[in-house]
């Protein structure tokens, strides 16, 4: 990341959701995520109704320097919380995914929380774990789909290493 990265989220703008079409049908993001995306009219109805519709869903707007970076979110699926994200390949290797994760972790206070990224997905993989995820204990009633990790951020002592706070500086 370069110090002149200023990463901040708000919540999203429906204009937002153009930027994050297109940073969802990046041939790159597809194959690290193995996520097939979605047309566009798809794309746009599940935003809009799904993601924030959902009033239980925290939903936040990556900016880095006042650009549209990507997105945040948080949800429930059944008994569970999880967090997932999406930036654009501009923003990769700089940092903006442990700053904005960071940023993101003091709003969504639910815990434990978890994340189900693709395992070959090595660096989002990283990403949260030097945030503090920690693998999940296997749970035959919410399984993982195949090639990926479950991971969760528990809110108890003991759990692993401290949450990696990229945002204050340490002292």
């Amino acid at each position: 990341m370069t110090t002149t990265d200023d990463v901040r989220l708000r919540p999203v703008l429906d204009d937002d959701l153009e930027f994050f079409l297109a940073y969802e049908h990046d041939s790159e993001a597809v194959r690290r995520s193995r996520f097939t995306p979605r047309p566009r009219e798809a794309f746009l109805r599940h935003w809009r109704e799904r993601v924030l519709g959902d009033p239980s869903g925290l939903v936040r707007t990556v900016l880095v320097d006042g650009e549209v970076a990507g997105n945040i979110v948080a949800w429930w699926e059944g008994e569970r919380r999880f967090t997932g994200y999406w930036l654009g390949r501009a923003y990769w290797r700089r940092g903006v995914g442990s700053r904005a994760l960071a940023l993101f972790l003091r709003e969504e206070t639910v815990r434990p929380l978890y994340a189900d990224p693709f395992a070959a997905n090595t660096a989002s993989v990283r990403l949260l774990e030097k945030s503090g995820f920690v693998p999940a204990d296997d749970d035959p009633e919410h399984p993982v789909d195949e090639g990926y990790v479950l991971l969760v951020l528990r809110g108890d002592s003991g759990t692993g290493a401290a949450a990696y706070d990229p945002v204050t500086p340490l002292p």
